[in-house]
């Protein structure tokens, strides 16, 4: 089964942002999106090394501030390299706040490159739609913007919320990962950009 994104507006969603090249950032209805720095590393290590934030990540949280600069060094790399990215997420109420990381990026599942959208929030920003939100911004980004066919997103069977998130965001079930060894299969969903051309 595939299920289709009808071309819009992107300003429906997303406004103007003020930085130096808007390729870095923009705004949905309540969040703010921009490109992270280095100088982030602290609350990336706040959000990414809380047990409460991997509840179903078999991968645990991130164990130290070492490794936390290690993958801030991924998310900078991604953005020099293809020009996109990861975001932190900031409320526009309180830019200065952020609340969370997400974005767009390749990753490979199993041998395959694929666009994969994924995200993750503080615990203080659960429960708000703020995920919904997000993705959907960063679905659409991907197809105006970056003029992506598909984009995918790889989630634990048992991350109820998140598979409620992408499902709300209009992605579909796709198939099964064997992404981690040993333990059952994540599930893959899809979404695909719709032919302007067909009826």
């Amino acid at each position: 089964m595939s299920w289709y994104w009808q071309p819009g507006n992107i300003r429906d969603i997303v406004a103007d942002f003020p930085v130096e090249d808007k390729s870095n950032g923009m705004k949905t209805a309540r969040l703010i999106l921009a490109k992270p720095a280095l100088e982030d590393v602290t609350t990336y290590f706040e959000i990414y090394g809380d047990i409460r934030t991997n509840l179903y990540n078999p991968f645990g949280p991130v164990p130290d501030i070492t490794a936390a600069k290690a993958n801030m060094r991924k998310f900078t790399t991604h953005w020099e390299q293809y020009g996109f990215g990861p975001w932190k997420i900031s409320l526009e109420s309180k830019p200065e706040e952020i609340i969370g990381y997400g974005g767009l990026s390749h990753k490979m599942y199993g041998d395959v490159d694929r666009i994969n959208v994924g995200y993750r929030f503080a615990e203080s920003a659960w429960g708000k739609g703020y995920a919904t939100e997000f993705c959907k911004a960063a679905i659409q980004y991907g197809f105006e913007e970056l003029n992506f066919p598909e984009i995918y997103a790889v989630v634990r069977p048992v991350n109820l919320a998140s598979i409620k998130v992408l499902e709300k965001s209009d992605m579909v079930l796709n198939g099964e990962l064997d992404d981690v060894p040993g333990q059952v299969k994540s599930l893959v969903y899809y979404i695909r950009k719709a032919d302007p051309y067909a009826l």
